[in-house]
């Protein structure tokens, strides 16, 4: 990792930290997708894949996992996008407190009372749909702030020739995904749907524990980093960053092109992502008829190419950067196509597919290839303004997630009357334009420069007071 990486470098156990906060972050966004499918009722949703061999009455049973409720289909549309309305709400505010606080303390926040909170759901659950609607809103409302704390953190630790694998060790959001779908589903069948969530806090209190001990905002203030490490890092990041806490420009941030067309682009990114993330294991558990822990590793595998591709794209994305054979513009346009036109086309392909296992083969096809989000829309606010990524990423992650609860709404929508591959079909169309046409906007629009308003202006640059700045 660079010219000074001695046996461990300091800097490869914050991206390590990195890729657990994520982890975690995701953890907490998806339990609820699986837990969900065993907390409803037979009279709210009949899924042969749940259903054994016992009757009751002559209608078929589901097995015991725990107590049910009666959420119809709105809710529970309501219920999965809960968690993006609090993130939503937050999101902004989280970003200024991550300028101003630093991403460690935001983080070991986040970390702890996210555990609390997470331990608390089956509690929420039993008092009925309003309290478990606010459990999961003040899930999503703590982790609002957490990955602008975690870019502002990249910009300050990442030299730019690691730049692609500290954006990647973000991807463990995505193993975050890969490991809660299936062990979640396993839990559920094992002990109950509670543990879907008391795992999952135990899991974010020692990760919380490990952040607080590891990370520090900066390579200056950590306490156990070599003088080398600290100067290779400072001079690999050059003059992208200054010394002192800049003014943000929010008039020329919320005015440039190229961040109008990143944001579209990012929007596209987590419409795929939140969309998958959160119909998945209904797709799979009720369309294509897998049972609960067949749905859990099946709505995994496309995580787990995701990650995978995640990071193979963004060393392919150093390494096309280190010999030069694109400029930063060219790498972050040309790896849109892999990033979201690719798997625009292949929600579309899905639509004339019937068998269940080709079905799965495209959608892991579709997320592999979104692994190169990584070098696009994830590392694009670092090229245009390195004083302000965590700020940048905060404003396209307020405006992206609402995709979060818009997606659950639309699937809720189109299944409210029927829940075949007809139905599904008109939900992959949309979600295949979102993709395509979010790619050829940033493709016309977008820019792999720093942009001027990422350097504050000097003084000798401001006009005296009462001069007259006209020629």
């Amino acid at each position: 990792m660079g010219e000074f990486s001695g046996k461990f470098p300091v800097r490869m156990n914050v991206a390590v930290m990195l890729f657990l906060a994520c982890m975690i972050s995701y953890m907490l966004r998806v339990n609820f997708s699986i837990a969900l499918l065993a907390m409803v009722n037979p009279t709210t949703i009949k899924s042969i894949g749940m259903m054994n061999d016992s009757t009751i009455d002559g209608t078929p049973s589901l097995p015991d996992y725990g107590p049910r409720y009666d959420w119809s289909k709105t809710q529970q549309g309501l219920l999965l996008g809960a968690f993006f309305w609090g993130y939503l709400i937050s999101s902004l505010p989280g970003t200024v407190l991550a300028e101003r606080f630093g991403g460690k303390v935001i983080t070991t926040w986040i970390l702890g009372l996210s555990t609390v909170i997470t331990a608390l759901m089956p509690v929420a659950a039993s008092m009925g749909f309003y309290t478990m609607y606010a459990a999961r809103f003040i899930t999503g409302f703590l982790s609002g702030p957490q990955y602008p704390a975690l870019h502002n953190l990249v910009a300050k630790w990442a030299p730019p020739e690691e730049k692609g694998k500290f954006i990647s060790a973000l991807m463990g959001g995505t193993f975050g995904t890969v490991v809660t779908f299936p062990i979640a589903g396993l839990l559920i069948e094992a002990i109950g749907w509670d543990f879907a969530f008391y795992v999952p806090a135990a899991l974010t209190g020692v990760v919380g524990i490990l952040w607080y001990f590891i990370v520090s905002d900066s390579p200056r203030t950590h306490p156990w980093i070599k003088p080398e490490e600290t100067e290779f890092i400072e001079k690999a990041l050059g003059s992208s960053m200054t010394k002192e806490r800049p003014k943000a420009p929010i008039k020329a941030i919320l005015t440039s092109v190229p961040f109008i067309a990143l944001t579209v682009l990012h929007y596209g990114n987590l419409w795929g992502m939140f969309f998958l993330m959160t119909a998945a294991p209904k797709f799979m558990n009720e369309v294509l008829n897998f049972n609960l822990s067949s749905a859990g590793f099946l709505s995994a595998l496309p995580y787990l190419a995701r990650l995978s591709c995640g990071f193979l794209f963004g060393t392919i994305g150093d390494f096309i950067r280190m010999r030069q054979w694109l400029s930063s513009t060219g790498i972050r346009k040309t790896f849109t196509i892999f990033s979201h036109i690719l798997p625009g086309v292949c929600l579309i392909v899905i639509c004339f597919v019937y068998d269940p296992y080709i079905s799965v083969a495209i959608i892991t096809t579709s997320l592999a290839f979104n692994g190169a989000a990584t070098i696009t829309n994830l590392q694009n606010s670092h090229d245009l303004a390195p004083n302000f990524a965590g700020l940048l990423y905060g404003i396209m992650n307020f405006v992206g997630t609402t995709s979060g609860f818009i997606s659950p709404a639309i699937v809720a929508y189109f299944t409210q009357t029927g829940n075949t591959m007809d139905e599904w079909s008109k939900i992959f169309y949309i979600g295949s334009v979102v993709y395509i046409v979010t790619a050829i906007v940033f493709m016309i629009f977008g820019s792999g420069n720093i942009q001027p308003w990422n350097e504050p202006k000097k003084p000798e640059e401001q006009p005296e007071k009462g001069q007259n700045t006209r020629l």
